[in-house]
């Protein structure tokens, strides 16, 4: 492997290594906010229904 080959990949591994977790952090966040949506939107029917409170 030459000198070329050699700074090519290093830069390559550069580029992966700092888009990587950064690609992956916004996968992630669109994942939990999806998922809180759903959420609420299950506890928001939940609230409505008829429970008796004992006080």
């Amino acid at each position: 492997m030459n000198l070329m080959d050699g700074l090519f990949l290093t830069l390559i591994n550069v580029v992966v290594c700092l888009a990587f977790p950064k690609l992956l952090s916004v996968i992630l966040n669109f994942k939990n906010k999806r998922l809180e949506a759903s959420q609420a939107t299950l506890s928001s029917t939940n609230a409505k229904s008829d429970v008796p409170s004992f006080s």
